[in-house]
Protein backbone atom coordinates (compact mmCIF):
# COMPACT_ATOMS: atom_id res chain seq x y z
CA UNK A 1 0.00 0.00 0.00
CA UNK A 2 1.45 3.40 -0.89
CA UNK A 3 2.13 5.79 1.76
CA UNK A 4 1.84 8.48 -1.38
CA UNK A 5 -1.44 10.71 -1.25
CA UNK A 6 -3.16 10.07 -4.80
CA UNK A 7 -2.29 12.92 -7.30
CA UNK A 8 -4.53 15.73 -7.78
CA UNK A 9 -7.22 15.33 -10.58
CA UNK A 10 -6.99 17.71 -13.77
CA UNK A 11 -10.02 19.76 -13.85
CA UNK A 12 -11.71 21.56 -16.73
CA UNK A 13 -12.10 25.25 -16.66
CA UNK A 14 -15.71 26.29 -19.35
CA UNK A 15 -15.80 29.84 -20.15
CA UNK A 16 -18.92 31.36 -21.05
CA UNK A 17 -18.57 34.94 -22.64
CA UNK A 18 -21.54 36.68 -24.43
CA UNK A 19 -19.03 39.37 -25.15
CA UNK A 20 -19.82 40.82 -28.82
CA UNK A 21 -17.10 43.11 -29.34
CA UNK A 22 -13.82 42.77 -30.43
CA UNK A 23 -11.51 43.46 -28.51
CA UNK A 24 -14.22 42.45 -25.60
CA UNK A 25 -13.88 43.75 -21.96
CA UNK A 26 -16.13 40.91 -20.89
CA UNK A 27 -14.04 38.21 -22.58
CA UNK A 28 -11.08 39.96 -21.37
CA UNK A 29 -12.53 39.77 -17.62
CA UNK A 30 -13.37 35.76 -17.76
CA UNK A 31 -10.07 34.99 -19.43
CA UNK A 32 -8.30 36.89 -16.26
CA UNK A 33 -10.74 34.68 -14.26
CA UNK A 34 -9.48 31.41 -15.87
CA UNK A 35 -6.32 32.11 -15.80
CA UNK A 36 -6.01 33.09 -12.14
CA UNK A 37 -8.01 30.05 -11.10
CA UNK A 38 -5.28 28.14 -13.13
CA UNK A 39 -2.87 29.87 -10.95
CA UNK A 40 -4.59 29.26 -7.63
CA UNK A 41 -5.34 25.22 -8.63
CA UNK A 42 -1.14 25.07 -9.82
CA UNK A 43 0.12 26.18 -6.81
CA UNK A 44 -1.67 22.72 -5.59
CA UNK A 45 -0.13 20.61 -8.46
CA UNK A 46 -3.72 20.39 -9.98
CA UNK A 47 -3.78 21.15 -13.66
CA UNK A 48 -6.39 23.03 -15.42
CA UNK A 49 -7.82 22.89 -18.85
CA UNK A 50 -9.55 26.04 -20.47
CA UNK A 51 -12.41 25.54 -23.15
CA UNK A 52 -14.74 28.72 -24.19
CA UNK A 53 -17.87 29.46 -25.64
CA UNK A 54 -18.12 32.49 -27.41
CA UNK A 55 -21.79 33.07 -27.62
CA UNK A 56 -21.22 36.00 -30.12
CA UNK A 57 -20.61 33.59 -33.35
CA UNK A 58 -23.49 31.81 -31.78
CA UNK A 59 -25.96 34.14 -32.25
CA UNK A 60 -28.11 32.79 -35.00
CA UNK A 61 -27.98 29.51 -33.69
CA UNK A 62 -29.07 30.39 -30.16
CA UNK A 63 -32.11 31.99 -31.72
CA UNK A 64 -32.73 29.10 -34.10
CA UNK A 65 -32.69 26.97 -30.86
CA UNK A 66 -35.10 29.30 -29.19
CA UNK A 67 -37.50 29.73 -31.86
CA UNK A 68 -37.38 25.35 -33.01
CA UNK A 69 -36.98 23.96 -29.68
CA UNK A 70 -33.87 21.98 -31.28
CA UNK A 71 -30.59 22.14 -30.88
CA UNK A 72 -27.88 22.70 -33.84
CA UNK A 73 -24.78 20.84 -33.74
CA UNK A 74 -23.05 24.30 -33.09
CA UNK A 75 -25.29 24.70 -29.65
CA UNK A 76 -24.93 21.07 -28.98
CA UNK A 77 -21.36 20.79 -28.81
CA UNK A 78 -21.30 24.09 -26.37
CA UNK A 79 -23.59 22.18 -24.28
CA UNK A 80 -21.13 19.13 -24.76
CA UNK A 81 -18.57 21.39 -23.25
CA UNK A 82 -21.09 22.46 -20.12
CA UNK A 83 -21.68 18.65 -19.73
CA UNK A 84 -17.77 18.13 -19.47
CA UNK A 85 -16.87 20.85 -17.58
CA UNK A 86 -15.57 20.68 -13.42
CA UNK A 87 -16.54 24.95 -13.46
CA UNK A 88 -18.34 27.12 -15.26
CA UNK A 89 -16.78 30.94 -15.49
CA UNK A 90 -19.80 33.11 -16.56
CA UNK A 91 -19.07 36.17 -18.11
CA UNK A 92 -21.82 38.64 -20.02
CA UNK A 93 -21.97 42.35 -20.57
CA UNK A 94 -24.78 44.81 -19.05
CA UNK A 95 -27.16 46.58 -21.66
CA UNK A 96 -29.73 48.65 -20.30
CA UNK A 97 -29.18 48.04 -16.67
CA UNK A 98 -29.94 43.84 -17.37
CA UNK A 99 -27.79 40.82 -18.65
CA UNK A 100 -27.36 40.26 -22.18
CA UNK A 101 -30.49 38.63 -24.43
CA UNK A 102 -27.79 36.52 -26.03
CA UNK A 103 -26.55 35.44 -22.41
CA UNK A 104 -29.88 34.39 -21.23
CA UNK A 105 -31.14 33.02 -24.84
CA UNK A 106 -28.30 30.49 -24.56
CA UNK A 107 -29.03 29.82 -20.81
CA UNK A 108 -32.42 29.17 -21.69
CA UNK A 109 -31.23 26.48 -23.93
CA UNK A 110 -29.50 24.69 -21.00
CA UNK A 111 -31.25 21.59 -19.74
CA UNK A 112 -32.28 22.54 -16.01
CA UNK A 113 -30.09 19.54 -14.69
CA UNK A 114 -26.68 19.83 -16.80
CA UNK A 115 -25.61 22.31 -13.93
CA UNK A 116 -26.70 21.17 -10.53
CA UNK A 117 -23.44 21.14 -7.77
CA UNK A 118 -21.87 22.52 -10.51
CA UNK A 119 -19.37 25.62 -9.14
CA UNK A 120 -19.77 28.61 -11.19
CA UNK A 121 -17.82 32.15 -11.36
CA UNK A 122 -20.68 35.42 -11.72
CA UNK A 123 -19.14 37.73 -14.02
CA UNK A 124 -20.20 41.22 -15.95
CA UNK A 125 -18.91 44.29 -17.30
CA UNK A 126 -20.35 47.56 -18.01
CA UNK A 127 -19.86 50.72 -18.34
CA UNK A 128 -21.33 52.60 -15.36
CA UNK A 129 -20.54 51.10 -11.65
CA UNK A 130 -24.45 52.23 -10.89
CA UNK A 131 -25.26 48.72 -12.67
CA UNK A 132 -23.08 46.79 -10.67
CA UNK A 133 -25.46 44.94 -8.96
CA UNK A 134 -26.95 43.47 -11.94
CA UNK A 135 -24.41 40.12 -11.07
CA UNK A 136 -26.07 39.78 -7.95
CA UNK A 137 -30.00 40.94 -8.80
CA UNK A 138 -29.58 39.22 -12.46
CA UNK A 139 -27.06 36.21 -12.74
CA UNK A 140 -27.20 34.93 -9.03
CA UNK A 141 -30.81 33.71 -9.53
CA UNK A 142 -30.66 32.47 -12.52
CA UNK A 143 -27.89 29.85 -11.82
CA UNK A 144 -29.46 29.46 -8.20
CA UNK A 145 -32.44 28.30 -10.62
CA UNK A 146 -30.13 25.94 -12.45
CA UNK A 147 -29.16 24.58 -9.15
CA UNK A 148 -25.19 25.51 -9.47
CA UNK A 149 -22.84 26.45 -7.01
CA UNK A 150 -22.30 30.39 -7.74
CA UNK A 151 -18.84 31.39 -6.14
CA UNK A 152 -19.24 33.79 -2.55
CA UNK A 153 -17.71 36.67 -4.78
CA UNK A 154 -19.34 38.00 -8.09
CA UNK A 155 -17.25 40.34 -9.99
CA UNK A 156 -18.42 43.30 -12.25
CA UNK A 157 -15.64 46.02 -14.23
CA UNK A 158 -16.14 49.12 -15.80
CA UNK A 159 -13.75 51.21 -17.59
CA UNK A 160 -12.04 52.69 -14.76
CA UNK A 161 -11.42 49.53 -12.95
CA UNK A 162 -8.88 47.94 -14.90
CA UNK A 163 -6.18 49.66 -13.68
CA UNK A 164 -7.10 49.66 -10.01
CA UNK A 165 -5.76 46.96 -7.50
CA UNK A 166 -9.24 46.29 -6.63
CA UNK A 167 -10.52 44.19 -9.19
CA UNK A 168 -7.47 42.37 -9.48
CA UNK A 169 -7.77 41.48 -5.73
CA UNK A 170 -11.21 40.60 -6.53
CA UNK A 171 -10.64 38.24 -9.17
CA UNK A 172 -8.22 36.57 -7.03
CA UNK A 173 -10.79 35.44 -4.71
CA UNK A 174 -13.20 34.36 -6.67
CA UNK A 175 -10.72 32.44 -8.20
CA UNK A 176 -9.44 31.08 -4.88
CA UNK A 177 -12.93 30.49 -3.95
CA UNK A 178 -13.22 28.16 -7.09
CA UNK A 179 -10.28 26.52 -6.40
CA UNK A 180 -10.69 25.55 -3.27
CA UNK A 181 -13.96 24.15 -4.15
CA UNK A 182 -12.62 22.05 -7.28
CA UNK A 183 -10.47 20.56 -5.08
CA UNK A 184 -12.60 19.59 -2.33
CA UNK A 185 -14.61 17.66 -4.80
CA UNK A 186 -17.80 19.02 -3.01
CA UNK A 187 -19.85 20.19 -6.02
CA UNK A 188 -19.37 16.52 -7.69
CA UNK A 189 -20.40 14.67 -4.36
CA UNK A 190 -23.73 16.69 -4.21
CA UNK A 191 -24.27 15.97 -7.09
CA UNK A 192 -23.70 12.00 -7.14
CA UNK A 193 -24.96 11.48 -3.66
CA UNK A 194 -28.11 13.81 -4.21
CA UNK A 195 -28.92 12.90 -8.22
CA UNK A 196 -31.93 10.57 -7.68
CA UNK A 197 -33.68 13.32 -5.62
CA UNK A 198 -33.62 15.84 -8.04
CA UNK A 199 -36.13 16.23 -10.97
CA UNK A 200 -34.43 15.60 -14.95
CA UNK A 201 -35.05 15.73 -18.66
CA UNK A 202 -35.35 12.63 -20.32
CA UNK A 203 -32.74 12.46 -23.08
CA UNK A 204 -30.92 15.71 -21.85
CA UNK A 205 -27.27 16.72 -21.81
CA UNK A 206 -26.50 15.71 -18.33
CA UNK A 207 -24.24 13.37 -18.54
CA UNK A 208 -25.97 11.13 -16.05
CA UNK A 209 -29.99 12.17 -17.72
CA UNK A 210 -31.86 8.86 -18.68
CA UNK A 211 -31.33 8.70 -22.46
CA UNK A 212 -33.45 4.72 -23.36
CA UNK A 213 -35.83 3.28 -21.53
CA UNK A 214 -33.72 1.24 -19.75
CA UNK A 215 -32.41 4.01 -17.12
CA UNK A 216 -35.88 4.74 -16.31
CA UNK A 217 -36.78 3.71 -12.93
CA UNK A 218 -40.07 1.95 -12.85
CA UNK A 219 -40.53 0.95 -9.35
CA UNK A 220 -41.58 4.54 -7.91
CA UNK A 221 -44.61 5.36 -7.17
CA UNK A 222 -45.05 8.28 -9.74
CA UNK A 223 -44.18 6.03 -12.71
CA UNK A 224 -45.97 2.51 -11.18
CA UNK A 225 -49.28 5.20 -11.61
CA UNK A 226 -47.92 6.24 -15.20
CA UNK A 227 -47.59 2.72 -16.59
CA UNK A 228 -51.05 1.67 -15.46
CA UNK A 229 -50.35 0.31 -12.07
CA UNK A 230 -51.39 1.61 -8.54
CA UNK A 231 -49.38 3.18 -6.19
CA UNK A 232 -48.76 1.30 -3.00
CA UNK A 233 -51.11 2.25 0.07
CA UNK A 234 -49.39 3.17 2.80
CA UNK A 235 -51.62 1.84 5.90
CA UNK A 236 -51.46 3.71 9.20
CA UNK A 237 -50.22 2.02 12.39
CA UNK A 238 -53.44 2.00 14.83
CA UNK A 239 -52.04 3.99 17.87
CA UNK A 240 -51.85 2.99 21.17
CA UNK A 241 -53.25 5.80 23.73
CA UNK A 242 -52.95 3.30 26.53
Amino acid sequence: MSDHPPAPVPVTLVVVNAGVSDPSSTRLLADRIAQRTIDALRTTGTTATVRSIDLGSLATDIAQGIVSGMLNPKVQSAMDLLAGADAVIAATPVYKAGISGLFKSFVDLIDNDLLIARPVVLAATGGSARHAMVVDEHLRPLFAFLRALPMPTSLYATPEDWGSTDLGNRVARAAQELSVLLRSGAGRQIADSNWGGYQHQFGGNATAAERSVEDVDFDTDLMRLATGGSAPVHRQEPRNDH
